[in-house]
């Protein structure tokens, strides 16, 4: 039997060292499924306040002397806390450890440098593909997630034929790190790159026009985000590239990890419970109704909403929607909880406060542990999008008994079967409607209620059969693992004496010194606001 897969993973979040949102619990979760089919597999993530402090068995393993011009950096070994799963940290202090957000300041900003923050992270993944991570640690594939590592494949590419393959996940074409081309040499971009057949996007460089360019395979995270991404709709300007690379784009779809989202086993909710005894989820529902300031009644439908609060999530429409739907169903009853756009968030809050009836709450901010509970204790989910490419949050609801409503696109037609309305109806496992409309969106909501109300006992065999569901990583991590076996095996091995390094100082530090990391100075929000990068067409050329 041959040696495990080496496999890098390279990311700006990963649960629990940094979350925004789905793409941590994903870079998390993968890496995990992927050992447990016999991978080694190593996690890349900036070295922020709160990643430094939770870090299990820190260690420095090498250091980075003039990285970018100005810029040192240190490499620190750990494990992911709770688990075995190796991690490398960037330490650099003056990037990562700053207060606010992972991407945006406290009052919402993109952080100036940030083209320089994630050039960096790249750069780094680079020095460790090659080998000089500290330990002599090369992997076969390096596995690259969304812009913030988007030059990894175009620096992997530049650092000779050692330089292993690459994969690169788009999780949201919408966020594409666009950032003034005069920049490009501070990052340590090659000028030839720099043009419409590179990384050029309409007089900007992005990051993920580079990611999708020069890397050796392309995913998405669901089949169906595959295919549209590929359309104008959805492709953010970048559908002629995605259309050009189509033969070498997969759409795998996401899955959880059922080991932190398990109700039988969650110690986040007041009350467990599992598919063969739901008892708990009625405890976990008078809870949570509590803890929002709800009115306590078992029979009323409760409806949780838990997303960031924006335009892409449909949150104008539901804003819109929140009146006709608690006064079509008297006993209904709303809980929202996110953050993101001001002005929705004051929406919100704003309609909740003209409310008396202890029928809609309202909670602007995250909080995992009552994202969990919202979702032990909710019985339906509303999930409207107006893309989607994967989504998480239905897959935790189904798996905790709760039925989604969502939007059918994206990930979401791929994750979510209709119910037509039809008691005791076989597979379906939500409810879904086609337009980002408060009409269809009252609609599914509807035929939910109804059901809820009309049927008691096959509501209870569709919260069972939803349950039932495999939402795991083990199917997708197969397809990711024979991926890199396919990359891997037709990749040439070259001795690394062949690669030219550039003139910087890289010291292994792995066997004689044993320095505890820099000890972090502030706290990270794990909030992030959505983008505001103009989405342009791209002046990609096919011949």
């Amino acid at each position: 039997m041959g040696r495990a897969q080496r496999i890098l993973f390279v990311s700006a979040e990963a649960f629990p060292l940094a979350k925004t949102g789905g793409l941590a619990d994903v870079c998390a979760a993968l890496p995990k499924a992927l050992a447990r089919l016999g991978c080694d597999v190593r996690l890349l993530v900036p070295g922020y306040a709160d990643a430094l402090g939770q870090l299990c068995d820190p260690r420095v393993v090498a250091e980075l002397r003039d990285l970018l011009p100005g810029t040192d950096v240190r490499l620190i070994a750990g494990t992911l806390p709770g688990t075995a799963l190796p991690v490398l940290l960037v330490d650099c202090p003056v990037l990562y450890c700053r207060p606010g957000a992972l991407y945006v300041d406290a009052d919402g900003r993109d952080w100036a440098d940030n083209a320089r923050r994630f050039a960096v992270l790249c750069h780094v993944a680079a020095w460790v593909a090659l080998g000089r991570g500290g330990d002599g640690w090369r992997p076969d594939v390096v596995h690259a997630h969304d812009w913030h590592a988007g030059l990894v494949p175009l620096l992997l590419r530049r650092s000779g034929p050692s330089a292993p393959p690459s994969v690169f996940t788009i999780h949201n074409a919408a966020f594409q790190g666009n950032f003034p081309l005069s920049e490009a040499d501070s990052l340590g971009l090659p000028a030839d790159v720099l043009d419409v057949d590179g990384i050029e996007f309409y007089g900007q460089l992005s990051f993920l026009k580079a990611g999708v360019r020069f890397a050796d395979k392309l995913t998405t995270v669901s089949p169906g985000y595959a295919r549209e991404i590929q359309e104008s709709e959805y492709g953010c300007g970048l559908e002629a590239l995605f259309t050009a690379r189509a033969d070498d784009l997969t759409g795998i779809m996401n899955g959880i990890d059922t080991e932190l989202w398990n109700p039988a086993a969650d110690p986040l909710l007041p009350c467990v419970y599992s598919i063969d005894d739901t008892s708990g989820k009625a405890a976990c529902k008078s809870a949570l109704q509590h803890e929002m300031g709800l009115r306590l009644d078992a029979q009323a439908p409760l409806v949780a909403s838990v997303c960031r609060l924006t335009h892409q999530k449909m949150s104008d429409v539901l804003l819109h929607a929140l009146p006709q739907m608690l006064d079509r169903h008297p006993r209904l009853q709303v809980a929202i909880h996110g953050r993101g756009d001001r002005e929705l968030e004051a929406g919100f809050l704003a309609l909740a406060a003209g409310r008396d009836d202890g029928r809609l709450a309202v909670h602007i901010g995250y909080d995992e542990g009552r994202a969990h509970r919202l979702q032990a204790g909710a019985d339906i989910l509303l999930q409207g999008a107006r893309f989607e490419p994967c989504g998480l949050t239905q897959l935790y609801a189904m798996r905790y008994g709760t039925i989604p409503i969502v939007t059918r696109i994206g990930g979401l037609a791929d994750s979510v079967v209709d119910h037509d309305g039809a008691f005791h109806q076989e597979g379906a496992t939500g409810f879904t409607f086609d337009h980002p409309s408060c009409d269809a969106m009252l609609g599914a909501l509807h035929r939910c209620v109804d059901l809820y109300a009309a049927d008691p006992a096959g509501w209870s065999t569709l919260c069972r059969f939803v349950m039932s569901r495999d939402s795991g990583w083990s199917r997708s991590a197969m397809t990711y693992l024979n991926l890199y076996g396919k990359l891997a095996a037709a990749n040439q091995a070259y001795p690394v004496a062949a690669v030219e390094l550039p003139a910087r100082v890289w010291t292994d530090v792995s066997t004689t010194q044993a320095t505890a990391p820099r000890q972090p100075r502030t706290a990270t929000v794990r909030e992030e606001r959505e983008g505001a990068m103009p989405l342009m067409a791209d002046g990609w050329q096919r011949g």
